[in-house]
């Protein structure tokens, strides 16, 4: 394949999104080749040095995030995405631990993922490589710049980045700090690239930059990922909204079903494991459901539910058919009262985003079709849906939580951001 001649195109200047986006990806080609030459040691060293980066600039991150945060609160962003934006001095140092947690973990190219010695004496391997340079569009979080930056470099990927225009401000003065990283350890600066303006020309130029981006990485809600999947030149991998459900079954613990279920909407409700309708059977007892709901609404949590879950506190309104696919990202949920596992793990096949949805029982028959038969990325067990992040996976970080069913499914971590090759070894065999 040879490079587009696009200089015949169309004047490009320094502020074109197109060019901005040539340039980017013809250096990032460049950096994924001497990666795959750094020494494991070289690698290490230099994510070590980005996570004292950012404890030795913590003024500087802050700063910048305060401008992020102005913005948003004058163009009315909800207290949930100003939550995700928001970055302090414990956020920062979970981004530097993070980067080092990667940098502890194995390499994980090189790795033989399967063997077979034939017959006629050739032997075959299946073995781990990088996948070569990702294209990373995501919005909000600005701590997204790190985790990326961390896990593509440890996989030997070169990545070009585009984050959010609300978080512009605090993902540049991030990147600009992985920059310093490379520059003390000589690796090139355009493994790790910005795509530095709000320009939406860049997303779509970026979406049609196939020649240099192998793969695409959408994290976002369901109007970026959707004008992704339409748009890009390249696979994609779709990471789409969290609407994420607890099923509580009669045999629930009522201690975790109040407990799990209240953490696993309210510890942070603008994350995207977080619950976003609870399913309640008909044959809890009034009880606990109450109990449960109770402890949400009284917690200043809106619930909209179904005329059966409405007949349980009056504090419930009802709900639209739009709240059953409606990621919130606030303190809001639908709740549904559903007969039985096979019709829980029905909702949730019908209406869940495929992220993460989890069952509270102590009876292990329901327990295992729910696991069994709820088609998730992730699918938990007596767990809060919070847990959903490569971090908590020991992961050390992820890219997202991909909600599709090719290459990578659920947490996006080390070893989904590589691909394989097959060697084979001989000696002078020829095919009769």
């Amino acid at each position: 394949m040879q490079e587009p001649d696009t200089d015949n195109i169309a004047s490009f200047t320094s502020h074109n999104p197109a060019q901005i986006v040539k340039d980017l990806g013809r250096a990032a080609k460049a950096a994924a080749s001497a990666l795959t030459q750094a020494p494991d040691s070289l690698i290490d060293t230099a994510l070590r040095a980005i996570a004292t980066q950012l404890r030795n600039n913590v003024p500087l991150i802050l700063s910048a995030n305060e401008k992020d945060l102005d913005a948003g609160k004058s163009r009315g962003l909800s207290p949930a995405l100003l939550d995700r934006l928001m970055l302090d001095e414990g956020r920062i140092e979970g981004m530097a631990k993070g980067v080092e947690t990667v940098a502890d973990l194995p390499d994980p190219v090189g790795r033989i993922l399967w063997e077979n010695q034939r017959p006629n004496g050739l032997r075959i391997e299946r073995i781990a490589v990088p996948i070569g340079v990702l294209g990373m569009i995501y919005e909000s979080r600005p701590n997204v710049t790190v985790d990326a930056a961390a896990l593509c470099l440890k996989s030997r990927n070169a990545v070009i980045l585009r984050g959010g225009s609300e978080s512009l401000n605090s993902s540049l003065a991030l990147h600009g700090l992985i920059q310093v990283a490379l520059r003390m350890h000589d690796l090139p600066e355009a493994a790790v690239s910005m795509i530095p303006t709000p320009d939406r020309e860049a997303v779509g130029a970026l979406l049609a930059a196939s020649y240099y981006v192998d793969v695409m990485i959408p994290r976002g809600g369901r109007s970026l990922i959707e004008r992704v999947m339409k748009e890009a030149k390249m696979p994609v991998f779709g990471h789409l909204e969290g609407i994420c459900h607890i099923y509580i079954h009669p045999s629930a613990n009522p201690a975790h079903a109040i407990d799990v279920t209240f953490n696993a909407k309210m510890r942070r409700p603008g994350v995207c494991g977080a619950m976003e309708t609870l399913l309640l059977d008909k044959a809890l007892t009034k009880d606990i459901a109450r109990a449960v709901l109770t402890k949400l609404l009284d917690a200043g949590c809106a619930i909209v539910g179904d005329d059966s879950a409405r007949t349980l506190d009056e504090r419930i309104t009802p709900a639209t058919a739009a709240d059953w696919t409606t990621e919130y990202l606030d303190k809001k949920l639908s709740c549904a009262i559903v007969d039985g596992v096979q019709e829980a793990a029905k909702h949730i096949n019908h209406y869940g985003s495929h992220h993460t949805d989890s069952i509270l029982a102590e009876d292990e028959e329901a327990a295992r079709y729910f696991l069994k038969n709820v088609d998730s990325g992730i699918v938990m067990h007596n767990a809060s849906t919070q847990f959903a992040d490569g971090g908590e996976f020991g992961m050390g970080a992820e890219i997202g939580i991909a909600t599709g069913k090719m290459h990578a499914r659920g947490p996006v971590g080390l070893e989904q951001l590589c691909t394989y090759k097959y060697i084979v070894h001989g000696s002078g065999q020829t095919r009769p």
